[in-house]
């Protein structure tokens, strides 16, 4: 298991789905708000909205509440007013988290994270403590049942992308920021909407954990996720199959 991206299969419980779920729809809400709010209220014409609406879709989000949130985002009255922050530290073992979050109170939020870190074996850092060990790039994916790995690579490169990798299961087209919303754009044309289409942190190097370490990391991580300002998580860490099985037990 690399990342931050797959620990919560292995740390939810029964019982809690309901309550992320909720925690989940919330904080697509919170992003279509902010991305209403930076263009024009209208998915065709602004693309960080038309990418918030898509990741809503993809949790099942109904219809009716993404068009509710974006018509209050662009009331007359407004809306909660969020700003963007990033916070950076080391976790246990060493570990780069990147925390982004949206908050209408940043020193709650900011308090809220620096709690987390020091009550699980991290420590807060200033902003570019560790994005340095992490690459920043659009990612852009696919069912594998879309197209042939070719025929991906080649909408991918005529569209700007950087790389394209591809299995059985899915594809997946990476490129610059600068890039993201064009190529994002020219691959929706050709293939339809995309599965998920965001902007990442991948690190460039990773430490690999064992058992304790895992899981001292992972409950870190569960704490910030369950924080209704944060957004997004993202360490540098490997933890060894071996590992995994122990910790899914």
């Amino acid at each position: 298991m690399a990342g931050h991206s797959q620990f919560k299969n292995i740390m939810h419980r029964k019982g809690a789905q309901d309550a992320k779920r909720a925690r989940a729809f919330a904080k697509i809400i919170r992003e279509i708000t902010v991305s209403a709010k930076s263009g024009l209220p209208d998915p065709a014409t602004n693309p960080r909205l038309r990418a918030a609406c898509t990741a809503a879709r993809q949790m099942n989000m109904p219809r009716d509440t993404i068009d509710r949130a974006i018509k209050k985002a662009a009331g007359a009255a407004g809306s909660d007013d969020y700003v963007e922050v990033r916070y950076e530290g080391y976790g246990p073992s060493g570990v780069a988290v990147i925390v982004e979050a949206l908050t209408d109170n940043r020193n709650r939020t900011a308090s809220d994270v620096r709690t987390a870190f020091a009550k699980n074996g991290g420590a807060l850092g200033e902003t570019n403590t560790v994005a340095f060990l992490f690459s920043r790039l659009g990612v852009i994916s696919y069912p594998g049942t879309t197209v042939d790995e070719e025929a991906m690579l080649e909408a991918a490169i005529e569209g700007g992308a950087e790389d394209a990798a591809s299995t059985p299961e899915g594809h997946e087209v990476t490129t610059s920021v600068n890039d993201f919303f064009a190529v994002r754009d020219a691959l929706e044309a050709k293939f339809g909407p995309p599965t998920e289409a965001k902007l990442d942190w991948r690190p460039t190097t990773t430490v690999t954990l064992d058992e304790e370490s895992a899981a001292a990391l992972l409950k870190l991580l569960d704490v910030l996720e369950d924080n209704d300002d944060v957004q997004n998580v993202y360490a540098n860490f490997e933890i060894p199959e071996a590992v995994m099985a122990k910790l899914s037990a």
